[in-house]
């Protein structure tokens, strides 16, 4: 039949995009628009082929095959089928498994049956070689679409090549309508602006009695929002000191600082943490403690979480929510979550009481945070963690959309 079909093997398409735009064949190091990349393969495939779209076959590898957030958006597009192989972890990495068998089966299938006269190839995979010359054996064209390589070299298989009938480059121009790449300081979120109040805890010293203490390489600080790069990093404010070198340059003191029994009482922000207390940290995996726990003000430990304040009918509208319109990027995520929270809570005053927690987030919400956060593939490549700096962009958005409900104007810090 006079119609056209488009296979791609998204692991070879976005990791050689990514290579190409981010230095590295990492996924997770560009952002893509699935929706805008779909309309670009059918418009393009049209174009070369002169024949009207059938479908787009979209072939990747997820975690015992259960689709992940982008597989859930793609499968409810217009034209688009998705096929998922497994995605296995060996030796630190990740390798897709039965991607390439499924691609074969589908392109020789739909050749037998002349479902189509034009098949385009989005892959670089040698091993459909057979499956290519069965289809062309059957009447079909076979058109081979490659990434631009970030070297200039290719990028495909010889054999592929030499036995495609037509062949095109999907250059840095076409790539970029659809993907960029994130940005190293903050994951695509926008540039963060300090309070005032958290410029002069940042640059705030530690008491000299608690200078023994030695930050443990790799320590990290509590949760309080992306960290001003080092050019922008907010004035310290008069009469203060060098942040102690005891932390390791920060002002804020981590967990470790506080580890150690007989310690005095330490001011942080607006409240007190007790001699010898630690920090309790939350992450994706719940909640880490550091020695003694501190314990939640009771102002805070009264917020409700989301899942309180969500009913079944806004949990499914909810995921439907998920999966067509939210990117998935680490800054809107957190921006999401937040309006959800707001817009529920029948007590306005729960809203005053969060924001005056700024830069913290209580643990509780902080947490259920993190774990709404990961539904959108953040944890994927990250040995199930979320990486750091998606961390920071999640709670950046998070408190963008609070300060956008309760007025709060974040001051950007003097030169």
């Amino acid at each position: 039949m006079d119609r056209c079909v488009v296979l791609v093997d998204a692991g070879y398409l976005l990791g050689a995009a990514a290579s190409l735009l981010a230095g590295e064949p990492a996924r997770p190091r560009i952002v893509v628009d699935h929706a805008t990349l779909i309309q670009g393969l059918r418009e393009r495939a049209e174009q070369e082929t002169e024949r009207p779209l059938l479908r787009i076959y979209w072939f990747d590898g997820a975690p015992d095959r259960v689709p992940q957030p982008e597989h859930r958006r793609l499968r409810v597009m217009p034209r688009v089928t998705v096929r998922l192989g497994a995605l296995t972890r060996s030796d630190g990495r990740w390798a897709q498994k039965g991607v390439d068998a499924a691609m074969h089966a589908e392109l020789t299938e739909l050749a037998r049956n002349r479902a189509c006269s034009d098949i385009v190839l989005v892959t670089g995979d040698g091993d459909l070689l057979p499956g290519l010359m069965d289809a062309k054996e059957h009447g079909v064209a076979i058109h081979l679409w490659a990434v631009q390589a970030a070297d200039g070299d290719f990028n495909q298989s010889e054999d592929l090549v030499a036995e495609a009938d037509e062949r095109r480059v999907l250059d840095r121009a076409w790539i970029t309508r659809a993907v960029r790449a994130k940005d190293q300081s903050a994951h695509g979120a926008p540039a963060p602006v300090t309070r005032p109040e958290i410029a002069a805890i940042l640059a705030a010293p530690l008491p000299e009695n608690t200078a023994p203490a030695a930050t443990a390489a790799g320590e990290r600080p509590a949760a309080r929002g992306p960290r001003p790069a080092a050019d922008d990093a907010p004035a310290r404010p008069a009469g203060t000191a060098e942040p102690s070198a005891a932390t390791g340059g920060k002002g804020v003191p981590t967990p470790k600082d506080l580890a150690d029994l007989g310690r005095p009482a330490l001011v942080q922000d607006t409240r007190t943490v007790a001699a010898g207390a630690t920090l309790r940290w939350s992450s994706d995996r719940g909640w880490v403690d550091r020695g003694t726990t501190v314990a939640e003000p009771p102002e805070t430990a009264c917020l409700p979480m989301l899942a309180q304040l969500t009913t079944a009918e806004q949990r499914w509208a909810d995921r439907e929510e998920d999966i067509t319109t939210v990117s998935g990027d680490p800054f809107e995520v957190g921006q999401v979550f937040a309006r959800r929270w707001a817009e529920r809570l029948a007590d306005p005053q729960h809203l005053q009481q969060l924001s005056g927690e700024y830069p913290r987030i209580p643990h509780r919400i902080d947490g259920e945070l993190l774990r709404y956060a990961a539904r959108f593939g953040l944890l994927a490549h990250k040995d199930d963690q979320i990486d750091e700096h998606d961390r920071y962009a999640i709670r950046a958005g998070f408190w963008r959309e609070i300060d956008s409900r309760t007025g709060v104007a974040a001051t950007p810090a003097k030169d």
